[in-house]
């Protein structure tokens, strides 16, 4: 049985991550949970898995959700960055589940890391902030990074059983998005309503806004630069609409081989779990025949100017990618808060990233202030 420790359980990663516990109990048990929000589902989630630690974001909120907690409840709740740290390291899990959203999951999964955990990792801004930190602390700890993102655990899957040194390239899909065939003159026009409404996946409200904008896919290309340890020419992004295949592996020999599945996070999260084994999940299988067709286009660079500032970012390496993802979580929350319009994301990370003097080879905090500097930058920038 492997003893989880569930970094982020009541968004959409952990739910489903709690799902898949829940369909195998001999599987899995749960040894902490941690959340920022959504109290009300965290404090239903230790009633029903029992975890012998929570943490949550501050004080007050503890203090809220043991009030919302059975008198019997024996849980230890703590809050905090030491409080994230704390379920990160919990002694009682083997396998930690990385799926805070944000720069804020870095610091407990590098915690994680550092107590020998496995990680099953949801939280690419840990590899786009500080992969070339974080992949060498992993192998000195030997401890296995395992993805959770559907397209990385689709690349993850077309390795397995082929040799490393035969990989020319790696195709990593994208749906496009809501706005792939809107006009970029009516961008301006883009209402919060309308960038929430993806037509494939669902998911949080940030990652949700990040795939509107293609952003998540710049951050999935420099995840997968570290995950895998290719270089970025080695990396083609390809609008796929249909969201079946969810990335492919092209070999020297001119094969390619991709992972298909109907949109559903439980088969990559369920993978990382078990590896190397699969679950009988109960899934569906793509209709081929209601299918009838696959379509493929290269992403319009232009209208989503997103994509290609990750782009920059890598080639500038250094605390550029700590700055690029600082400014879009400043950004994008500001566009949730309806401050912003659509059209300002990629405005805002452009500016702060053309402000940004880089460092090079930084160490941990120097990628913290670089994160902390863009943040107050944009803020700047809208003021």
């Amino acid at each position: 049985m492997k003893n989880l420790s569930i970094l982020g359980s009541t968004g959409s990663i952990g739910t489903n991550a709690l799902e898949v516990v829940r369909r195998f109990p001999e599987r899995f048990s749960v040894a902490a949970l941690s959340a920022k929000s959504n109290l009300d589902t965290l404090a239903a989630q230790i009633v029903e898995f029992n975890p012998e630690l929570v943490s949550v974001f501050d004080e007050a909120g503890a203090a809220w959700l043991k009030s919302l907690l059975p008198a019997e409840c024996s849980t230890e709740i703590v809050y905090g960055r030491e409080g994230y740290r704390q379920t990160a390291e919990c002694a009682a899990a083997d396998t930690v589940v990385t799926a805070m959203v944000g720069a804020a999951g870095l610091e407990p999964t590098i915690a994680a890391i550092k107590a020998g955990k496995t990680i099953c990792l949801a939280n690419k801004e840990t590899l786009v902030m500080a992969g070339d930190y974080v992949m060498p602390l992993a192998g000195a700890h030997q401890v296995d990074i395992l993805p959770i993102d559907s397209e990385h655990s689709a690349i993850f899957q077309c390795l397995e059983g082929n040799r490393r040194q035969d990989l020319a390239r790696i195709l990593l899909t994208a749906s496009g998005g809501p706005f792939r065939t809107r006009a970029a003159d009516t961008f301006a026009e883009i209402t919060l309503e309308d960038a929430l409404d993806h037509p494939n996946w669902s998911m949080g409200p940030k990652i949700t806004i990040d795939s509107a904008t293609l952003m998540n896919k710049g951050l999935e290309v420099i995840e997968a630069k570290h995950l895998f340890n290719v270089s970025l020419e080695q990396i083609e992004v390809v609008i796929h609409p249909q969201s079946i295949i969810h990335s492919m592996v092209a070999y020297r020999d001119g094969s390619v081989m991709a992972q298909l599945g109907v949109p559903d996070m439980k088969g990559a999260i369920a993978y990382a779990l078990s590896y190397p084994e699969r679950l009988a999940l109960g899934q569906p299988w793509p209709d081929f025949t209601e299918l009838a067709r696959f379509d493929f286009e290269k992403p319009d660079l232009a209208r989503f100017p997103c994509l290609a500032l990750a782009f920059e970012a890598v080639r500038r390496g250094g605390t550029c990618p700590a700055v690029l993802n600082a400014a879009n979580e400043t950004a994008v929350a500001l566009f949730l808060d309806r401050q912003i319009q659509f059209n300002d994301i990629p405005a805002l990370i452009s500016q702060t990233m053309q402000n940004h003097t880089v460092i090079t080879g930084p160490e941990l905090d120097e990628i913290m202030a670089a994160d902390q500097w863009a943040r107050e930058t944009v803020t700047g920038l809208l003021a």
